[in-house]
């Protein structure tokens, strides 16, 4: 899953389960510079992706993002600026129970409830600013 700032879902890859995250990142990396009009230049990403791949520092591709890693802090709790962002992304997630077990056989199901979920919350957020605009 790939957010902005703000926590907004960009776009997303389902993997099947026996596919190591890492090696899938580059399509996800391909589909947000498709989505942003490849205008994203650095992300933030977890510890794992952070090598020599799409989003590690040392990719080919002219228009991959750049890899800033946002890993946990190693003297106990250490709040780092980017990572509570798709934390709380996953939190909003979790507010959906279809979302929280994985019994969808066809990826593209998967990916459709993510977007549904998503259009809902923002679909919330803009009833509410309505509302306090009225």
């Amino acid at each position: 899953m790939a957010v902005d700032t703000l926590g907004h879902l960009l776009t997303l890859h389902v993997t099947p389960a026996d596919e190591q995250d890492r090696e899938q990142v580059a399509r996800l990396a391909e589909k947000v510079q498709e989505v942003t009009d490849e205008s994203v230049r650095l992300a933030c990403v977890n510890q794992g992706y952070t090598g020599g791949g799409p989003c590690g520092g040392r990719s080919r591709a002219r228009s991959a993002p750049r890899g800033h890693e946002a890993a946990r802090g190693e003297e106990g709790f250490v709040l780092l600026p980017r990572r509570w962002v798709i934390e709380r992304s996953f939190g909003w997630m979790a507010c959906f129970r279809r979302l929280a077990r994985d019994y969808e056989r066809l990826p593209e199901t998967l990916a459709g409830l993510h977007y549904l979920a998503f259009a809902i919350i923002m679909l919330g957020r803009l009833a509410e600013l309505l509302v306090q605009s009225a």
